[in-house]
């Protein structure tokens, strides 16, 4: 995406996001330790239309962070193009993970992480709150997405 001067709409921020999930293959994890202690790494990961999917080691701290807190936040973009992402996290092995998932992260990653072993663990994290913006001017408007749901004007259906 580019900067411009003019604040994209609300649906054209949430097609760009959408778009950005599907193309881009790496994402910063922010997770934390029990005690507090704030932790940020880079990872892979595959966007499934619904959720975000990742692979790591349980036995390293981010693995052991999403294991044990169900929450986080994932970063894409630069300080100019900001996506983040708040999420619900749940683990599951090699066993648990859908297989269509499982394709997919080996697809756009080329790695085939079933492969790795049981030391691996995948992350699936379902986003709840989803913000999005191009500098300054964008800062109004950048909650995409409140309680789970897109807040995309497009898809709203009138009562009645």
């Amino acid at each position: 995406m580019t900067n411009e001067t003019v604040p994209r709409g609300r649906a054209r921020r949430i097609r760009d996001v959408r778009e950005r999930l599907e193309r881009e293959k790496d994402l910063w994890v922010a997770s934390a330790g029990t005690d507090g202690t704030p932790y940020l790494v880079p990872l892979s990961f595959f966007w499934d239309g619904d959720a975000v999917w990742l692979v790591t080691r349980l036995s390293n701290p981010t693995g052991r962070h999403l294991a044990a807190n169900p929450r986080t936040r994932l970063a894409l973009g630069d300080t100019r193009d900001v996506v983040l992402l708040d999420g619900r996290v749940t683990a599951h092995t090699h066993h648990q993970v859908p297989p269509s998932a499982a394709e997919g992260f080996r697809a756009k990653t080329g790695w085939d992480a079933l492969r790795s072993g049981p030391a691996y663990r995948w992350f699936r994290v379902r986003p709840t709150e989803i913000q999005a913006w191009h500098e300054e001017h964008e800062l109004a408007g950048r909650q995409l997405m409140t309680g789970g749901e897109w807040d995309d004007p497009a898809e709203r259906v009138p009562a009645g």
